[in-house]
């Protein structure tokens, strides 16, 4: 592993990987390729350690020509595939981009590297990262979702990632392509857009505005830190086998409604409301979206004990931590958002810090 070709390193789990990858591997090139949609910014890749070792295109994972060419002219051994269109809402209202993106995609990614390292001398390694939500939900009593469990997706956003993974598999099976997947539980941390449950939760309540819950907030998910992720994808890199499938979780499956009342308790104490009353007070139950699977949970014997893999963050403190982290970085959020709303917001609470 000498020269990385990061696709989606712009956005939240992406530019946590880069991050984490030049940290951690200081002699190793990588290169990011994002197309800089809604969800992946620059401002994610500012500060990076070892800037002198990172590229950044600005380009699509479906131009063939383009990459073509970075695979050509970086020489790359190792691709690191997280570009996606990756919320369920918005595959709900308009599935196509998750079509093309997901799918033809992934495609691209895979023919290009094909092409590029047929009858060259490796190591090389494609590594697909896929997401749990592909085996679909579990009913009360289920085993958690291994690397063994069939597919079952649910939403145009899951069936076009259940797609990719079968995409990788094929060349990985037909065309001996290098192939590892990684099937993840839901992300939360620094650099997260803030549409998903916890940033939105976490922003919503530093801004005084109501907590949208769905349903009575019952839902389960497995909640694994992005460093702890990031970390896991390093580890299937340099020990992981060909052809190989790694479930990584975070050891944890608190209900939704549980989550935000954790992050209101932790805001009560690090940023009180002004008329004060507690952040739960802002909680309001929302139609649930449709579709919406019940449970997540994940398995992760495998990675544990072939890569000797274990989470580090506990969930009290990765959210504590994650908290702190929009509080102290509102010039991010101010560039993410965009908004009058959140502009006014930000000069009366932040003009005395």
């Amino acid at each position: 592993m000498k020269h990385v070709l990061v696709t989606g390193g712009a956005g939240f789990i992406g530019s946590n990987f880069v991050r984490h990858l030049l940290a951690s591997e200081p002699e190793v090139r990588v290169v990011t390729l994002d197309l800089l949609t809604y969800a992946g910014r620059l401002e994610n890749l500012e500060n990076l350690p070892n800037p002198q070792q990172h590229r950044f295109i600005h380009g699509n994972i479906c131009d063939r020509p383009l990459v073509n060419a970075i695979l050509a002219e970086e020489a790359i051994d190792t691709i690191v595939h997280f570009a996606a269109e990756s919320h369920v809402d918005r595959s709900i209202s308009g599935p196509m981009p998750f079509i093309e993106t997901n799918i033809v995609g992934t495609f691209t990614l895979l023919e290009a590297a094909r092409n590029a390292w047929a009858e060259k001398s490796g190591p090389f390694r494609f590594h697909h990262v896929s997401t749990d939500e592909v085996f679909g939900a579990l009913q009360p009593g289920d085993a958690p979702f291994s690397e063994k469990t069939a597919y079952d997706p649910h939403s145009p956003y899951s069936a076009s990632k259940a797609s990719s993974d079968h995409l990788v598999r094929a060349y990985g099976t037909t065309y001996h392509l290098p192939v590892t997947i990684s099937n993840c539980s839901n992300n939360y941390g620094p650099y997260q857009f803030p549409e998903k449950l916890i940033p939105l939760m976490i922003l919503n309540g530093m801004m005084q505005k109501p907590l949208p819950v769905y349903g009575q907030g019952a839902q389960v998910r497995d909640w694994l830190h992005v460093e702890d992720h990031c970390e896991a994808i390093l580890r299937i890199l340099k020990q992981g086998r060909d052809g190989e499938t790694y479930c990584i979780g975070g050891d944890n499956q608190p209900s939704n409604l549980e989550i935000v009342r954790t992050i209101c308790d932790l805001l009560d104490q690090k940023l009180p409301l002004a008329n004060g009353q507690p952040h739960q007070s802002l909680i309001r139950f929302v139609t649930d979206r449709p579709g919406h699977d019940f449970r997540y949970d994940i398995d992760t014997a495998k990675i544990e004990q072939e890569l000797g893999w274990k989470p580090k963050h506990n969930l009290q403190q990765g959210l504590s931590e994650t908290i702190d982290w929009y509080l102290s970085n509102t010039a991010w959020l101010q560039s993410v958002m965009q908004k009058e709303e959140f502009n006014a917001w930000l000069e009366q609470n932040y003009q005395q810090r």
